[in-house]
């Protein structure tokens, strides 16, 4: 695997990247200039662990049925979260969607 100039490896970057949600999205998209898997990894986790951040702060606000949509997103975000931080581990650049190409258009 590919260094980076964290000086970490490539796909460690890439799976750390997704361990705290969109802040560590946040740390990495700001010390990581240069490698560009590492980059994306760091833009779709922001992008997705932010929106869903921020879905469950609305849907808080909502009695009942917010607090059910909150589980929901809730199951969904760890799915994600446990599927993006191993195929970042495995080097690959999987894309989800919206965000990924999102990620990928902000990125430039």
């Amino acid at each position: 695997m590919e260094k980076t100039s964290t000086g970490l490896a490539e796909n460690v970057a890439g799976l750390l990247c997704y361990v705290l949600g969109w802040i560590s999205g946040l740390v990495f998209i700001l010390i990581e200039q240069e490698n560009k898997l590492v980059r994306f990894h760091a833009m779709q986790s922001i992008i997705v662990f932010g929106t869903l951040t921020i879905a469950n702060f609305i849907l808080g606000w909502i009695p009942f049925i917010g607090a059910f949509l909150i589980w929901l997103i809730s199951l969904l975000g760890l799915v994600l979260w446990i599927v993006l931080m191993i195929k970042a581990y495995q080097g690959t650049k999987y894309k989800l969607p919206w965000s990924g190409d999102l990620a990928e258009k902000w990125l430039g």
